[in-house]
């Protein structure tokens, strides 16, 4: 008995360029295969009764007509003569399983539509990046399934990956030749495809790809390294942009903060060196300055770094000071925007954070920004109308309030308060600017606190928040609401 683990079918592929592939059929079942054979270079054939317009519309952007020929059992043999693959997709379940018994008669494997006891072979989802192929299957089980992934699958991979395998096979002989296998040969290759030759190929720079592939060939041990300083978002791990996800899959070493779910830092590599640095509260973490030492001896080891940030790297994230370590040292980097928790509070709240007639501007600012003797110039733009996302403020929640009090802002002003914004794990409370001293007495709020002010909080869905202020039952009072 088979494993429950084991393949029924041994998933290849078969060289068809310039080889005959036969397709028997009228309408969408047909238009479909010819669609997915068009992905090669094959020599389509599709023979039709009765054309309907999608199959007449889908070889017309291929470049086909169809042959126009009865579809009978007696009549096929004939056309699928010097055919490498047979496709029978007439829609009609009995005269499909004959093209296929004429096929198979014929010694040649084919396919019917919608019957997988009479399928010699099973058509994938397709990934093209030609010359490179991913062809998913399920065995005929969930072709929704396989579309599903191949969607997925397809967002993850760089448009860029077909001209960097072309660019590859130039240099395969050349590597052959000059580099011994084993570790070094290894090691080029896998530079190649990660490092400088890549970036320059996903940016349209051809020949500098094509000087970068030369001085690695020619010095095979001396590689640059690489930084990108990337948003890790607010934790969901689907809000991680494609763009991060794909410098994870390059890096050799992450460098991430304690606020980075484990979830996020295990997308990448699992052969990458992975360097917890904390930049927490409460947490044991290195200083900023060990952070961009770091960062510095990593890449100057020829690594490729992600510097994984919570939120954005670019709001709140010290990025502007790794930065300018990193132009210090010539060490290339690349920022990777991320979503900033303010976004994500938001979209938590269903909350617009401008709101025509009511917001048109909106400041992000830290709750220690209002702990100083005198109020930062933004202030005036709170008490103005603009909305206020005040990042980490759980601690100096009781000082922000009474600040913004004085200077002018409403006491009943309403606020929105989440912890873990976009996480499965999220809490949302709601309130007054004078019920926001209560937040500091949340001591059970362990995760990062975002909390908006302003008039167009008024606007947000508040149906799965609590009240903030503790001596406050859910149902005694709901935030007073506004008109947009």
């Amino acid at each position: 008995m088979a494993h429950s683990a084991q393949l029924t079918t041994f998933p290849a592929f078969m060289r068809v360029d310039a080889k005959k592939v036969a397709i028997f059929g009228n309408g969408a079942e047909a238009a479909a295969k010819a669609r997915l054979v068009g992905n090669t270079s094959a020599e389509i054939v599709v023979y039709s009764d009765s054309p309907d317009a999608e199959l007449t519309d889908s070889l017309d952007r291929l470049g086909l007509e169809p042959v126009v020929a009865e579809i009978a059992p007696e009549r096929v043999t004939d056309l699928m003569e010097g055919a490498t693959l047979v496709f029978a997709a007439t829609g009609d379940d009995a005269l499909d399983r004959a093209i296929v018994a004429r096929a198979r008669a014929l010694r040649i494997p084919a396919n019917a539509v919608d019957q997988p006891e009479y399928c010699d072979f099973l058509t994938p989802a397709l990934v093209n990046r030609a010359p490179v192929a991913i062809a998913i299957g399920t065995e005929g089980a969930g072709p929704v399934l396989a579309q599903m992934i191949r969607a997925r699958v397809d967002q993850m991979l760089s448009p860029s990956l077909g001209r960097l395998a072309r660019l590859a096979s130039d240099y395969r002989i050349a590597v052959d030749k000059l580099l011994p296998r084993g570790v070094i040969r290894r090691r080029f290759w896998r530079r190649f495809f990660e490092a400088d030759v890549a970036t320059h190929v996903e940016q349209g720079e051809i020949s500098l790809a094509r000087r970068a592939a030369t001085r690695m060939l020619r010095n095979p041990e001396q590689v640059r390294g690489h930084v990108w300083l990337v948003g890790a978002g607010p934790g969901a791990e689907d809000l991680l942009t494609l763009r991060a996800q794909r410098a994870m899959m390059e890096a050799d070493a992450i460098v991430y903060d304690a606020l980075v779910p484990e979830e996020i830092v295990a997308l990448g590599r699992r052969d990458a060196e992975r360097f917890a640095v904390g930049k927490r509260k409460g947490c044991h973490s290195k200083s900023q300055n060990d952070i961009n030492e770091l960062l510095v001896r990593l890449a100057g080891e020829g690594k490729r770094i992600v510097r994984l940030k919570s939120g954005d790297p670019l709001v709140f994230g010290r990025a502007g000071e790794e930065m300018a370590a990193l132009r210090d040292a010539a060490i290339s980097f690349e920022i990777v925007p991320g979503i900033t928790s303010a976004f994500a509070a938001a979209a938590d709240f269903e909350l617009p954070l401008t709101l025509r007639g009511v917001a048109s501007s909106l400041v992000f600012t830290t709750g220690h920004d209002l702990t100083g003797a005198s109020l930062p110039d933004w202030a005036r733009l709170a008490i103005s109308g603009a909305t206020l996302c005040v990042y980490m403020g759980r601690t100096v929640a009781a000082s922000v309030a009474s600040r913004l009090i004085e200077a002018g802002l409403a006491a009943d002003m309403t606020v929105a308060i989440v912890e873990n914004a976009s996480r499965g794990d999220r809490r949302l409370f709601h309130g007054t600017l004078a019920d926001l001293p209560a937040l500091e007495e949340r001591s059970e709020l362990a995760g990062p606190v975002m909390v908006v002010i302003g008039d167009a909080v008024a606007g947000a869905d508040f149906s799965n928040s609590k009240p903030i202020a503790a001596s406050r039952r859910d149902s005694e009072r709901a935030p007073r609401t506004q008109a947009a």
